[in-house]
């Protein structure tokens, strides 16, 4: 796999949670974390694909839908690039809806394996600020 798809390492086909949203998970943290700029060209769905050992219908599906959610956008013949968080969520009502989402996702996660909204809280902070546990 190429160096510079170092978000892709994550995906691990004997990890309970399905390939597709490992590898959508993966996409996210690398635009969130900036690993992946606005504007970046993504591996093509086949690239990806290869590089994974996974379907490419599986990777088509992500892209697809990262697409429709406003993170991706395929350029027909180009490839698909990483959009500007800002350009596609456009009103701070919508943002904060759209976090809010992202906000009780991670908590029924973090309490369905036993962790508190304290223990979460202090583990989005030491990612911030560029600690890992």
């Amino acid at each position: 796999m190429a160096t510079d798809w170092d978000w892709a390492r994550t995906v691990n086909a004997k990890d309970a949670m399905p390939l597709h949203a490992q590898i959508e998970r993966s996409i996210r943290v690398a635009i969130a974390s900036r690993r992946l700029r606005p504007g970046e060209q993504l591996p093509t769905v086949r690239e990806l694909a290869v590089a994974l050992r996974i379907n490419a219908n599986t990777v088509a599906r992500v892209y697809t839908h990262l697409e429709r959610s406003g993170a991706l956008e395929t350029r027909r013949g180009v490839g698909t690039f990483v959009l500007d968080a800002a350009e596609s969520i456009h009103n701070q009502a919508a943002r904060e809806a759209e976090l809010r989402a992202i906000a009780n996702r991670a908590l029924a996660d973090a309490s369905a394996k036993g962790f508190s909204a304290a223990d979460l809280r202090r583990e989005l902070q030491a990612i911030s600020k560029g600690a890992s546990s």
